[in-house]
Parts: structure tokens; sequence; C-alpha cells
């Protein structure tokens, strides 16, 4: 199938967070990165096969999923795309206190009204975090919630994209130094599933890691206390200050404009 245009809603994992546009971006104090993404990628392989082919991505770190369908559902509806990408609901399955039931009304409600807008509506089910400590805790929550994704899919004529049996990602080399982020390599192997989904030739997801080498326990501590420091810390500040890193921040592409 070809698509003219797309537009893609979500969180930082459609935003493109860590998958920088420049293999070396510059450090400018107060400048946020520009990042790539499995959706601008995903973007650049349907340009190929459209002259004059229209991409948006509305998508903003940190956004929880009341949040994108206040605002981005009803941006991505107006713009009356082809295609329409929605990734969702792990900014707040990582809070204390989340329904996935609840969770899955909003988004069936949501994916109700961007079907109604004739668009092709692709969903996703989210990474099996049994090999990530901060979010095994809650694998349960994650399970119930993306079986509900599955229901939803079958339910509205969605595509859905299997985020959580997909072995390539397994490998902490396909993540990002925060260990919540895919880097490039992991955004080219979702790029490349979302593309066989679409049925647009790719076997990027196929890939199988090369062996490595045993990690030395000792090398293994010092990470894990780095990690603390770095990353999970400020998260939980944030999560104790109400606030998001995606705050104050605007989409990288507002506007459906062709894709150069």
């Amino acid at each position: 199938m070809s698509y003219r245009s797309y537009v893609a809603i979500g969180d930082s994992f459609t935003e493109g967070l860590n998958d920088p546009l420049l293999a070396d971006p510059p450090v400018v104090a107060g400048q946020v990165t520009r990042y790539r993404g499995w959706a601008d990628r995903v973007a650049e392989r349907l340009a190929e096969q459209e002259p004059g082919f229209a991409y948006a991505n509305l998508a903003i770190r940190g956004k929880l999923i009341d949040q994108i369908v206040e605002s981005q559902v009803p941006q991505a509806v107006e713009m009356r795309p082809d295609l329409i990408s929605f990734c969702a609901g792990g900014n707040d399955l990582l809070r204390p206190g989340a329904d996935p039931d609840r969770m899955a009304k909003k988004l069936a409600s949501a994916v109700r009204t961007l079907r109604g807008s004739g668009a092709e509506v692709l969903l996703f089910t989210g990474m099996d975090p049994r090999d990530t400590p901060i979010m095994r805790v809650a694998r349960g929550k994650f399970a119930i919630f993306f079986m509900h994704v599955r229901g939803i899919a079958d339910l509205y004529g969605c595509r859905l994209v299997d985020i959580w049996s997909l072995q390539a990602l397994r490998d902490w080399r396909a993540w990002s130094a925060d260990r919540l982020h895919l880097n490039a390599e992991g955004h080219r192997i979702v790029a490349g599933k979302v593309l066989d989904v679409l049925g647009v030739p790719s076997d990027d997801w196929r890939m199988t890691w090369p062996a490595r080498e045993k990690v030395d326990a000792r090398l293994k501590r010092r990470e894990d206390v780095q990690w603390v420091r770095e990353h999970l810390a400020p998260w939980v500040g944030r999560r104790v200050r109400g606030t998001s890193s995606g705050d104050d921040l605007d989409p990288k592409r507002p506007g459906l404009t062709p894709l150069s």
C-alpha cells in the first residue's frame, strides 16, 4: 500500500530519543538535541515510494496518554493523513497507581476517532520490562495494557507492531545509557519492523547480535552506580516535583509538510 502522508503521535519513543539527527551533536547550554528516531526513518523510506510525501511528528518526550489524546490526536485528525502511528502509555505505567484498564478505554476512544478520519492507524505493544530492574515490578500492568492494545487493534482494524516479542531489542546494545530509550541501532530495528508491518520489504528487525565478551562484575557495578546518579536520580526528582522532560517543548515537525 502506498501512503502519501503520515503523522506520528506519542512520547519520547516516537520523538526519537536517543537517536541524534547529527552523529556528533554540539553541546550547547540550554539547547535541545534534534532526534531522528524510528518514525523519521520510516517516513524517509515511505517518501522514496511516493513523490510529494508529507510527514509530521507531534510526539513530545514525557507525555502521558491523556495529554497525547487531548492535544496530539485532534491535531492529527485535522491534518487528515493517510497513516497515523500512535504509541503511548509507558510513562503512565511507570507511575504509582496506573490503571491499565482505564488507560485502554482512553486509547480505544482515541483510536475510534483516528479511524473515523479515514486514516490507517498503526498501534504498538511495548517492550517487555523483565530485563529492566526499575520497570520489572510493573511488568503485570504492562502486560495487561498491551493485551488491551492488541484487542483494540483487532476491534478497529489497525495494524499492530509487536515490540514485546522483538528479540533484537533484548540486547542492551540496542539501548542508550539511560536504559529507558533506544539508541540509533535500536531505532533502526524498530523502523525495520514497522516497515515490515506496513508491507514495505525490510529485514533490519530480524538481525541477531554477535556474541560479546562476558562483562566484569566490578565494571557492571560501577556502571550501575553511574546510571543511578546520572539517570535514575534525575528521573525520580522530576516525578517528585511533578515535572516532565518534555515541559515547554514543541513538536519537532508540527506541520504536515513534504519530507526532503
